[in-house]
């Protein structure tokens, strides 16, 4: 194998800049904010798996995000730490690692879509047909819905990075702080009609549909939660729509940050903090909001907290 053959397979990643004296609180906040993220998703899922009171479709449905959220934090967050002191210039990421990422990435963000409009779905049966819920989701319909939303995710995304590996390089620089799809096909000199074509397709449907669906679905549970005669419960179930449409809307906010980073060239240097937000900013969230905010979670936690205090007592 020729020099410039093995040249080709190793891609410099310019990532976050970052400057020698902001190295070190970069890095510590970075990590700080990576082990949070470990450990209230997983807790979080531990918790929900050990209470059998828990086994419920909404906690399940946690479950499914956590580990989501577990999954794309790992994807992108080490590699930053690693990269955090090291310069610029010798930033240096494999080919094939860097198709692993981008997969791993988009995968991530397909399956954050598909769990949210399955959660918004959830609480449209609970709030408009009550009488049915427990008819309608079960354990088992939850199953079916998880698998189908992680299958769907996959297939996409295998299709996507499958019509960007066929392309030959003929450039080796990432401008942006992680490896997308984008990314990769922007190293070839071929044609890319298709992968735009598929890439903007997919981002569409999949944005749009979910776009569309939980809005119409929590405009709809606005409605019934308006006309509704039990205040109390209706403004309960309006707080409970209003943290899951703000999770949602951060998500949305930082799922066109990149696509809009990668045709405005002129904006990449400022929005590359804003591009790792989409890994960071909702994991982050996500426990927080749906661990206190639902009561039976809250009340769950609470006990751990005193249960390990009276045993370090």
């Amino acid at each position: 194998m020729d020099n410039s053959t093995v040249n080709m397979d190793i891609i410099s990643m310019e990532g976050l800049k970052v400057s020698p004296e902001s190295s070190g609180p970069a890095f510590v906040l970075l990590l700080l904010i990576y082990i949070f993220i470990m450990v209230s998703n997983v807790g979080l899922v531990v918790l929900i798996t050990m209470e059998r009171s828990l086994h419920q479709p909404m906690y399940l449905l946690f479950c499914n995000m956590s580990v989501n959220d577990v999954f794309g934090a790992t994807t992108v967050v080490p590699r930053l730490l690693s990269n955090v002191f090291t310069p610029i210039s010798e930033r240096y990421i494999h080919y094939i690692d860097c198709v692993v990422q981008a997969f791993c990435s988009h995968f991530h963000a397909g399956v954050s879509h598909a769990v949210l409009m399955i959660m918004a779905f959830d609480r449209y049966v609970a709030i408009c047909s009550p009488l049915r819920y427990a008819t309608i989701m079960t354990s088992r319909m939850v199953v079916k819905l998880s698998v189908s939303a992680w299958t769907a995710a996959f297939v996409s995304v295998a299709i996507l990075l499958g019509l960007t590996i066929r392309l030959t390089r003929c450039r080796r620089v990432i401008i942006n702080p992680f490896c997308d799809n984008a990314s990769l096909f922007k190293l070839s000199c071929q044609n890319l009609l298709i992968n735009n074509i598929y890439g903007l397709g997919s981002a569409v449907v999949i944005l749009g549909s979910s776009l569309g669906s939980v809005m119409l679905t929590y405009l709809r549970i606005a409605m019934v939660c308006l006309s509704g005669k039990n205040k109390v419960l209706s403004s309960r179930a309006v707080q409970t729509c209003a943290t899951h449409l703000a999770v949602y809307l951060i998500m949305m906010v930082a799922s066109f940050t990149p696509m809009i980073i990668h045709r405005r060239p002129e904006w990449a240097d400022s929005g590359k903090v804003a591009s790792v937000m989409f890994h960071i900013v909702p994991p982050v969230l996500n426990p927080i909001i749906y661990g206190l905010q639902c009561k039976e979670l809250r009340l769950k936690i609470v006990r751990v907290f005193i249960k390990n205090k009276s045993f370090h007592k």
